[in-house]
């Protein structure tokens, strides 16, 4: 434990120990301390999960809020943004597995927006969406369906829609269309495969394969790694939350690209600090954390969460103790 813990400025186990709740609690003390503890079925009877799950529709869906918007934008898919984004919240904080009736109800709404191909569609109208597709399929993961035909399905897919440099990118950004309901509601755009990959959704791409136990260890997922590391604090090709201060903008569970959700990724697929541009991202995280042995960073969609700093440092915590215990630097 001490090997990690030296690289940060402060012990950030009391402050992640002093808060009162259960998931996170349990969380830190498996993933940091290694201690055997309950199985995420204890959390799933929690007020905040049963509030969360007795929003959710028969369909296994959960209604997008801002219904004045969902009818304006009426090509895009809000009902399977809310069910991936409450999904998100249920995964991760709550270690939600196929298990739990529910998450299989939800599973179920999601792949019936699966296309023959294996795209998640609809998000972006008519247009494919790599990185939500990504999204949704990370979770799905991590829920117990990694040896689903369809979640194979859906990685064979996501592999074809690489450029030709390796990377990923919106094949509505590389053919220079404009984000519209017209572009929305028209033909599916094949995207320009010479066209630069985009490292924000390269990051978002990468991380079901980090999060899968065999894609993880890839030669794909490898070189994808190697494409990422390298543009770290940099400028994206592409235009939308393209600058560099995008890195240093959070949210957890992650949902738009950050330089910690890039980490995140690229300790599970065995990159450690090696590389030079990790080192460097990893320095800066050490950098901001205050005395209190937690990070006040700017965070993005947190909700109504009052863990929401301590849910970031958890996860800071993971990365630091991958890349300096765990990782094998092979893809370095």
């Amino acid at each position: 434990m001490n090997t990690w813990l030296s690289h940060l400025q402060y012990d950030p186990l009391p402050s992640l120990l002093g808060s009162d709740s259960v998931a996170l609690t349990l969380a830190v003390r498996r993933d940091l301390l290694g201690e055997q503890t309950a199985s995420p079925q204890t959390l799933w009877d929690l007020k905040d999960v049963r509030r969360l799950l007795s929003r959710q529709e028969p369909d296994g869906s959960w209604r997008y809020p801002g219904g004045g918007k969902e009818r304006q934008r009426s090509v895009e898919d809000y009902t399977q943004l809310e069910t991936y984004r409450s999904l998100g919240v249920l995964v991760e904080k709550y270690g939600a597995t196929r298990e739990l009736p529910e998450m299989e109800s939800a599973a179920e709404f999601l792949f019936s927006r699966q296309t023959d191909a294996g795209d998640f569609r609809g998000i972006y109208g008519n247009q494919y969406t790599p990185n939500y597709s990504a999204a949704i399929l990370e979770l799905l993961v991590k829920a117990g369906y990694d040896e689903d035909e369809r979640i194979l399905r859906s990685f064979a897919w996501l592999l074809s829609m690489r450029q030709a440099d390796g990377g990923w990118a919106l094949p509505v950004s590389t053919v220079g269309a404009r984000w519209d309901v017209a572009t929305l509601g028209g033909p599916t755009l094949e995207p320009d495969c010479a066209k630069p990959f985009s490292d924000r959704k390269s990051t978002r791409l990468l991380r079901p394969f980090a999060a899968h136990p065999v894609y993880r260890k890839s030669p794909d997922a490898g070189a994808a790694g190697r494409l990422l590391a390298s543009r770290l604090f940099k400028r994206d090709s592409y235009p939308g939350r393209n600058t560099p201060e995008f890195w240093m903008k959070f949210c957890y569970p992650f949902w738009f690209t950050d330089l910690l959700s890039a980490l995140d990724s690229l300790s599970w697929l065995g990159f450690g600090p090696q590389d030079e541009n990790i080192r460097r991202g990893l320095e800066w995280l050490a950098e901001k954390q205050q005395p209190d042995g937690g990070w006040r960073l700017y965070l993005l969609h947190t909700g109504k969460d009052p863990y929401a700093h301590l849910w970031v440092g958890l996860a800071i915590c993971r990365v630091f103790k991958r890349m300096f215990v765990y990782s094998s630097g092979f893809q370095a």
